[in-house]
């Protein structure tokens, strides 16, 4: 049985990982690492897991064929590039790091060493976003994230949450980008509002940030030649052709954490390296994703 390792055990850990890691554990010999002993105890009694470990050094010498990254996005660097180093295939929470540097110098080392560095861009994995994925001749890409009311430093909020509305439209669009155009509005050095334009030869991606929107409201939408369909919080595509509408959710019985990518993105890693498959998340596209905020971020200078 691989063994695979979790360093971090913080709120997305809990949230988003550990309940799908528990049902995978007939598969795969899991560690978990963190310096809370009282944390990691409880989580192993929790969820039923065997093996636990305080610090980077004991889990790299159980040798895992993987490990998962959720540390604060500053440790990064140092913890992915110590065990891509050591051998050992990298999945990590977005961002991999808020400098592109340091991004394409990880993707760089793991391509040497012949391993996975798997970016977590869970809304790739979502079913609804994966069917709007499949639609043929695309023409228009909306990818929109707004909050209520959200006071959040302006690169701290591009990096947390932008992000997922970049990569949703960088993953969306079959295209290369051949022009980017970006927008900020800022308060007192928060975000309100971000906007990014990505064209290709015929298809044109806008993205859009709205931290002051009345709402809290995640939002894909693809007009094609054919029709223009529309994915609402992951949970709802709408189709409109002439003189049709359809309205289709997602099932009842269906887990969140499926419904949001997390429980595929997961599996999709495992299995890529365990088989050695492709990476799930392309390199190419995720050092796009991060190069688009990063480049954002720099506006702030200008």
């Amino acid at each position: 049985m691989e063994k695979i390792g979790v360093i971090g055990l913080g709120n997305i850990a809990q949230k988003a990982y550990l309940p799908v890691m528990a049902t995978l554990q007939d598969k795969y010999e899991w560690h978990l690492t963190t310096r809370n002993k009282a944390k990691g105890e409880q989580l192993e009694k929790k969820y039923g897991f065997k093996h636990f470990h305080q610090t980077l050094d004991e889990l790299i010498a159980e040798k895992p064929l993987a490990v998962f990254v959720h540390t604060p996005t500053q440790t990064h660097f140092a913890i992915i590039k110590q065990l891509l180093e050591s051998g050992i295939n990298v999945y990590v929470d977005k961002p991999i790091s808020e400098e592109l540097s340091e991004v394409e110098s990880l993707y760089q080392l793991a391509e040497q060493k012949g391993l996975l560095l798997t970016c977590g861009f869970n809304r790739r994995f979502a079913p609804f976003n994966q069917e709007l994925k499949k639609i043929a001749d695309k023409r228009t890409i909306y990818s929109e994230k707004i909050r209520e009311k959200a006071i959040q430093p302006t690169k701290f909020a591009i990096f947390d949450l932008m992000i997922h509305s970049v990569d949703t439209a960088v993953y969306l669009m079959d295209e290369k980008v051949k022009n980017v155009n970006n927008f900020l509005v800022t308060d007192n050095g928060n975000l309100e509002q971000g906007y990014i334009t990505l064209t290709g030869d015929k298809c044109q991606a806008q993205i859009i940030t709205n931290m002051v929107g009345g709402s809290n409201l995640e939002l894909s939408t693809v007009q094609s030649s054919a029709m223009r369909q529309v994915v609402t919080n992951l949970n709802l595509l709408e189709t409109y052709q002439t003189g049709l509408q359809v309205q289709q959710s997602r099932p009842d019985w269906e887990e969140t954490l499926v419904t949001r990518g997390f429980d595929p993105i997961i599996k999709a890693f495992l299995t890529a390296v365990s088989e050695g498959l492709d990476n799930p998340v392309s390199p190419e596209s995720s050092i796009l994703s991060h190069k688009l905020c990063y480049d954002l971020t720099q506006t702030l200078q200008k």
